[in-house]
């Protein structure tokens, strides 16, 4: 298990240009089963958790090849169905919870799909509920074995129908247009997740010739075909890398611009900052976040704590909510954070309080952060990452802390920030890794 020692008190400057998004990888590298011809994509964030995607594909039989650092083009022409019979997939795509995206593409393609209950971050239960429910729709039978927590999903003769989604699922909703892009008929999802990642891969299945209507609402209609061809894509910027960019230059007082941000894709983020009293400016398509001596949490009008929640798009990413919690620790004002989705996100608050921070966990879902107002500096202390996210805010929390902190079980971090202890060196961070 690797960690990671941070010198904390260091003011950091500099440009830094956010990664390709982690959520939107896994579903287009995902996409390339569908057909057999070359798929480039582009901006392909070099993380833990896409990199095993890549080497699952290699194990299926796609061919590989890496352009470049970030650019990788793939070949599905002799996909091998026995792969999804060893112990060797049962083993690496039980590790990794983007690996359940590939049962849209070989259910639509293949007609058959097996898959481990996968794994991924410990936050809360992550029902796949929706995406079987919504195979069963298009005429597909579903088996789980609970014993050996393996799921079969048999879809020979898939047929298109109309289907309203219980809940909102980005990776579910992913999921079932992949598979119905080549169904028979006409397919309608009613209640579709709409973030801008699904609004990529649904535009990379139109340039392969799929037909899709509704994007960027949550009713899409789909008219099935028989193949699908070759495209290019590339990879909007992580929405989440750039909010966890923010919070660092707010709360370490750095002065910090993110290249490239794709603005115009970011919803609700530079808002919700800015409700903080976080400083932005955008430059064409650059974020310049000025060095924060003080950032003041906004209230409502009739006087009452600002509330920040989760919620579906085009509301604010729950992928987020750890960064905004951390960064309001040295605001001045109260903010109660409400974490809709997940009960277990959380909890890794006790570390940020052994710090100094003041935050009261009211219940698994909400916590109150009563802003120090720089009065006092965190402490450095020893902590371990639960999850990704989590991971990321004690990073935070450490590089504006006094002293040196050492976080461990890093390789959470790493499952979805590309290089991070290298390039905030880079701005002037003291990050050392330790294997």
């Amino acid at each position: 298990m690797a960690s990671f020692l941070v010198e904390g008190d260091n003011c950091l400057s500099g440009e830094i240009t956010p990664q390709g998004a982690k959520n939107e990888a896994l579903q287009v590298i995902s996409a390339v089963l569908l057909t057999d011809q070359t798929v480039y994509i582009q901006n392909i964030p070099n993380i833990r958790d896409v990199k095993s995607l890549i080497d699952l594909l290699i194990d299926f039989g796609v061919e590989v090849e890496r352009i470049n650092d970030n650019a990788y083009k793939f070949t599905a022409r002799n996909v091998d169905l026995d792969y999804l019979e060893t112990d060797e997939f049962l083993k690496k795509a039980a590790t990794l919870r983007g690996s359940i995206m590939l049962l849209g593409p070989l259910l639509g393609r293949f007609g058959i799909g097996k898959m481990p209950k996968p794994g991924g971050d410990k936050i809360g239960r992550r029902r796949v509920d929706t995406h079987f429910l919504g195979f069963e729709k298009l005429g597909a039978t579903f088996n789980y074995d609970g014993e050996a927590g393996f799921y079969t999903v048999d879809g020979a003769n898939l047929k298109g129908t109309y289907m309203h989604l219980e809940e909102a699922s980005v990776t579910g909703t992913a999921n079932l247009v992949m598979a119905a892009v080549m169904a028979k008929g006409e397919t309608v999802i009613y209640n579709a997740a709409c973030e801008p990642y699904l609004q990529q891969l649904c535009n990379m299945l139109i340039r392969m010739g799929a037909v899709i209507e509704g994007i960027g609402s949550n009713l899409l209609k789909i008219q099935g075909t028989n193949t699908l061809g070759g495209t290019n894509h590339i990879l909007l910027p992580d929405m989440i890398e750039i909010g966890s960019f923010i919070g660092l230059a707010a709360m370490t007082q750095s002065e910090i611009t993110i290249k490239n941000a794709r603005i115009n894709q970011l919803g609700l983020i530079p808002d919700t900052f800015r409700k903080l009293g976080i400083g932005l400016i955008f430059k064409g398509d650059d974020i310049y976040i000025p060095a924060q001596d003080h950032y003041e949490i906004e209230s409502y009008i009739d006087g009452s704590i600002l509330t920040v929640s989760d919620a579906i798009w085009p509301g604010f990413t729950p992928d987020l909510l750890s960064i905004v919690l951390v960064t309001a620790i040295q605001a001045k004002g109260t903010v109660l954070i409400h974490q809709k989705m997940f009960e277990s996100r959380l909890f890794f608050v006790d570390k940020l309080i052994d710090m100094g921070a003041q935050i009261i966990l009211c219940d698994p879902h909400r916590a109150t952060v009563i802003g120090l107002d720089r009065k006092m500096t965190l402490k450095s202390v020893a902590m371990t990452s639960p999850d990704i996210r989590a991971g990321v805010s004690l990073l935070i929390a450490a590089l504006s802390a006094h002293g040196v902190s050492e976080i461990h079980n890093i390789e959470q971090i790493d499952r979805g920030y590309q290089f991070i202890d290298e390039r905030l060196n880079q701005l002037g961070a003291k990050i050392i890794r330790k294997e």
